[in-house]
Parts: C-alpha cells; sequence; structure tokens
C-alpha cells in the first residue's frame, strides 16, 4: 500500500515472439493485447518538471537512440511530466513497437528523439504451460490474465487464484524483478503442481486501462470476470479452487470465497477494520516511528488525520476538498490532491463502503491466515478479529500463524520499525513454503470431502 513511485526501473529490451519454446514448456500469447515494454534506464524526478536520466545502459534502446545520462525527459508523444503521477501513467501505458517522440532537454537544448522499445520477455518455467490471455469487464476493458499449469497433465487439476494488493504494480515476473512478493508468485507456480491464475489490473503488464484512475468496483470486476474464466477452462476442476490473496488481496479473498463458493481462502497480511479505522491505526504508527512521544501522536490524532481521513473516506471528498474547507490540515496531508497511494481516491471511497469484516465472518470454508511480526501495515489484532469472527461463526478449519520477523513486504526484518524505516530486508524460501504447504494441504483436504484419491505433492 505505500504509494507506487516507479522512479527506479530497470528492464531488458530482449525481443521476444508469440511463441517461446524452453525445455518442454512454452509461453504463448492467445490475443493481440499491445505488449508491454520497458525504459531499460533508471530515472529520478527533476527538480521542476520532467525526470532526470542517472544510469543508461550502453545496450538499451535510449542509449542506441542517442539519449544520455543527464538528460531531462520532459514529454513523451506530446504529454507533459509535470508529476510522478503523470511519470507512473506514462511508464505504465509504455507497449512495444510503438514509435515514441521523446522531448528532452539537453544543457540549455530542447530535443526531439524518436525510439521504438523492444517487448518485455515473456514468463517461462521449466515443465510448466504459461498461457497469456486476456478477460473483457463488465466495464469493457481488455485485461492480461496469466495462467500456468504443469505440462502435458491429462486431467483436470486443482487451481489457485492470485488476488494481488492495493498498488498499481505488476503481477508478471520478468528479468531483474526480484521482490518478495513476486518470488512468492513464482514458488506457487513451480511447487504446488497446481492451475494459477494471475490478473493484471486495468493499465498493468498488457492490460488496457489507466490503473491511477480506476476506482474499486471497477478492479473488483475485472477480477470477478476472471474468476469466472478460470472456472470455465476445462483443465481446471471448478470444485478445487482456492483464492490465494495478499495485501488489500487478503481482505477480498472471503467476498470472491462466499460468493463463488470456492474451495478456500489464503489470506496474506490482511485486515478486517474499516479502511477508516485502518487509515487512523497507520498514521498512529507512523508519528510514532518518526519520534513523536504519545502526547503528540495523540494530538496529532484529534487536530489533524481524523478530521482528514473523515473528510476523505465518510464525507466522500476529495483531499484537496478537505483542505479547501480546513485550510491548516495542508500542513499535515502527505497525499495528492486526489489520489492516495497511487488509487483515485474513489476507489477508498468504496472501498470503505465494503463489507470486509462480514464478509470474513460469512467464511465456511477452511481459512489460513498469516501475519508477519514486522508488518507494520495491517495489525496484529485484526488477524485476531478475524480468528474470534471465525470461531463464533463455526468454522473449526481456521487457522493464524505469525510469521517471525516477515514484513508487509515478504522480507525478513529485525522489527517493524526497520521495516518502516527501509531496512534491507533478507529473503529466504521459508516466506513461500508456509503458502505452498497450505495450498498442498488445503488441496488434500477436499479431496478427502469430495471422496478423490489424493494427488501426489
Amino acid at each position: 500500500m505505500i504509494s507506487n513511485m516507479k522512479h527506479l526501473i530497470t528492464a531488458c529490451a530482449v525481443l521476444a515472439s508469440p511463441l517461446i519454446p524452453i525445455g518442454n514448456t512454452t509461453a504463448q500469447e492467445t490475443n493481440d493485447l499491445a505488449r508491454r515494454a520497458q525504459w531499460g534506464a533508471r530515472f529520478t524526478p527533476h527538480t521542476d518538471a520532467g525526470m532526470r536520466l542517472v544510469d543508461l545502459p550502453d545496450t538499451a534502446t535510449l542509449a542506441e537512440a542517442g539519449l544520455r545520462v543527464g538528460d531531462s525527459l520532459l514529454r513523451v508523444d506530446g504529454k507533459a511530466i509535470l508529476s510522478p503521477a503523470d511519470w507512473d501513467d506514462l511508464t505504465d501505458a509504455l507497449v512495444a513497437n510503438h514509435p515514441y517522440r521523446l522531448t528532452i532537454r539537453r544543457d540549455h537544448q530542447l530535443l526531439d528523439i524518436d525510439v521504438v522499445f523492444d517487448p518485455i520477455p515473456h514468463e517461462t518455467y521449466e515443465g510448466i504451460d504459461t498461457v497469456y490471455d486476456q478477460i473483457i469487464s463488465d466495464y469493457g476493458i481488455r485485461q492480461r490474465v496469466i495462467i500456468t499449469r504443469p505440462a502435458a497433465s491429462a486431467e483436470k487439476l486443482p487451481a489457485i487464484f492470485v488476488l494481488q494488493g492495493l498498488s498499481c504494480s505488476s503481477i508478471e515476473y520478468w528479468p531483474g524483478r526480484t521482490s518478495g512478493f513476486i518470488r512468492v508468485l513464482r514458488q506457487l507456480v513451480t511447487d504446488t503442481g497446481m492451475v494459477m491464475m494471475r490478473t493484471e489490473k486495468p493499465g498493468l503488464g498488457d492490460s488496457e486501462g489507466n490503473c491511477s484512475q480506476t476506482d474499486f468496483q471497477t478492479e473488483l470486476n475485472g477480477y470477478e470476470t476472471a474468476l469466472k474464466k478460470l472456472q470455465s477452462l476445462p483443465y481446471v476442476d471448478p470444485d478445487r479452487i482456492l483464492v490465494y490473496g495478499s495485501s488489500m488481496g487478503s481482505a477480498l479473498a472471503p467476498y470472491f470465497a462466499n460468493k463463488y463458493a470456492l474451495n478456500a481462502v489464503i489470506s496474506d497480511g490482511t485486515y478486517y477494520r474499516t479502511w477508516f479505522e485502518h487509515m487512523l491505526e497507520i498514521e498512529r504508527r507512523i508519528k510514532a516511528y518518526e519520534g513523536n512521544d504519545e502526547s503528540t501522536v495523540n494530538k496529532l490524532m484529534n487536530t489533524a488525520y481524523i478530521p482528514l481521513y473523515y473528510g476523505m473516506l465518510i464525507q466522500k471528498k476529495s483531499y484537496r476538498e478537505v483542505i479547501d474547507q480546513y485550510p491548516l490540515l495542508a500542513d499535515y496531508n502527505y497525499h495528492q490532491d486526489a489520489h492516495m497511494y497511487g488509487r483515485p481516491v474513489e476507489f477508498y471511497h468504496q472501498l470503505q463502503d465494503f463489507d470486509v469484516a462480514g464478509n470474513w465472518q460469512s467464511l465456511s470454508v477452511p481459512v489460513r491466515v498469516r501475519w508477519g511480526s514486522s508488518d507494520w501495515i495491517m495489525s496484529e489484532a485484526d488477524n485476531h478479529m478475524i480468528m474470534d469472527a471465525l470461531k463464533k461463526a463455526g468454522n473449526a478449519n481456521a487457522e493464524l500463524y505469525i510469521h517471525p520477523g516477515l514484513d508487509h513486504f515478504d522480507a525478513i526484518q529485525p522489527s517493524m520499525e526497520a521495516s518502516f524505516k527501509g531496512a534491507p530486508g533478507q529473503w529466504n524460501t521459508t516466506i513461500a513454503d508456509v503458502l505452498v504447504g497450505w495450498a498442498k494441504e488445503l488441496n488434500r483436504q477436499k479431496n478427502k470431502r469430495i471422496g478423490r484419491f489424493a494427488t501426489k505433492d
């Protein structure tokens, strides 16, 4: 849920064909969605408008086109870069094989440079088929879905439906991506022996649309459309689909399990209370980590953050509207006029009214919940509230695991405060092993309930 600032962008400009043989496996694209590209360079915000080029490999497409370190990129196809949101939108929409005109400032000169980017390589895995397919949501948006499945399997297989977090970030692996969440996804693909489907949000990956302008209901509908497609695939057993949600997706997982009669829920880094309550708790934590004493924190909550988030989330205003009404709040607001964490305020207006707790309480299928002891974004208390609600509702197959040292970004940290302050966390395979083990266990339990012979792990 941290602000989606894509100022550090690295990529390999490698030509990828629609059909890529890797061992006995292929990555196959089944439609004509434009393939995404990357800058292949590293930029930082300029002091005024634009983005300054600070690192450029000699082999990068931009280098071959004539750009140099120190150049300031001001416009792309005439679109000015006036804010971080403009840069994120341009980066998300960058596609291969399209002629772009870049307007740059070099010293005191303005230059127009034409460039065409190569496509990002498709994902591939040994012994696993990877299919790049699409769905069309009820809002008419074509969205990329990535489906992986064990190669040469003749039987209907169990499946994992993935719901990712809040930020505008692709769920696709490509060379150079090493985030903890991407590693988790790769290990779920390679180690579970199950079909897995991921859905790119509007404007991300190869999907059409614009993530920074997509509201909650539009995003939710895209996931629902994708799930219906997964249930209809001829190689998927619709009675053995579990949902894995991470961060924001973990709070949506119960809704999908309830509405579509899914097999089980795996929830990773979740919350239970309303978004208003969540934001107040996280602000209190942030102010403490910034070194304020408890008296100061209380004063800030009463005079700044309760009115700020009440105006935005309860009264359904933009931050600009709240600040225009209460100008003194401007000193405490670090969000954009109409966006928070890269998403429009309308997203949160709708999310505030979404019945997160009610969907948790209604779950009757098996549930596995994980919270990391270094997760400063999501509350341990919320996780215990989930367990209490499930127990009261009679769900006897629900477990909470508190993962020692795990933070919200799938890394091991010495403390919440270290994670908050950006300490380099450590990856180890146990982070994904817990989830892989749960997926296999829940599939075995389902096999027993329906009288099916257990499959090999």
